[in-house]
C-alpha cells in the first residue's frame, strides 16, 4: 500500500497540488480546491480513511473538478472519484482473494484490503462477471479490459 501511497503523491506533485491536514466539517474528510491547488484533509484519519480520502481528492486534481451545484454532475464527479480511487487501491487479485475469504461481506473486505467499504462498492462497480471470469473495467471490443480473472 505504500508504493499506491508514493504514486499518489507522485501524480499530486506533478499536478502541483499540495496536501494539507487540518480540521474539516464532520461529515468530510477531505477536499480538493482546485483554484487553490490543494487536497484538505481530516487531520485525525485511520489509515483506511486517510488513504481512501487522497486517491478519491486526488482523481479530483486530475480531472480538475470544481464543486457543481448541478445535483447529477456533483454525483457524476463524486462516482468518478470513488471508482478511480478504488482502481488504484485495489489490486484486482487481492480483492478475489477477499471476497473468496469473507465471502463477499462488505466490511472484512474493506478491512483487508485497508480501504473504506465507500471505495470496495466503487470497485464492485467496475467488475463486469460473465461466465467463470470477471472483468475489470471493460470496454467495447474484443480484448479490452483492464484486468480479467477467471473465478470459476
Amino acid at each position: 500500500m505504500d508504493s499506491k501511497i508514493y504514486e499518489l503523491y507522485s501524480m499530486l506533485d506533478a499536478l502541483s497540488v499540495r496536501v494539507e491536514f487540518c480540521d474539516l466539517p464532520d461529515d468530510r474528510d477531505g477536499e480538493y480546491l482546485h483554484d487553490e491547488r490543494v487536497i484538505r484533509l481530516q487531520h485525525d484519519l485511520r489509515f483506511r480513511r486517510y488513504v481512501s480520502a487522497l486517491a478519491h481528492e486526488c482523481c479530483h486534481a486530475v480531472f480538475g473538478d470544481t464543486p457543481s451545484r448541478f445535483g447529477p454532475v456533483a454525483a457524476k464527479q463524486e462516482r468518478r472519484a470513488d471508482e478511480w480511487a478504488a482502481l488504484r487501491l485495489i489490486d484486482p487479485h487481492e480483492y478475489r482473494r477477499q471476497e473468496s475469504r469473507h465471502e463477499g461481506h462488505l466490511e472484512a473486505m474493506a478491512i483487508a484490503l485497508r480501504v473504506t467499504t465507500d471505495i470496495v462498492e466503487a470497485f464492485r462497480r467496475v467488475l463486469v462477471r460473465i461466465g467463470e471470469e470477471v472483468y475489470v473495467e471493460p470496454k467495447m471490443g474484443t480484448g479490452q479490459w483492464a484486468h480479467r480473472i477467471e473465478v470459476g
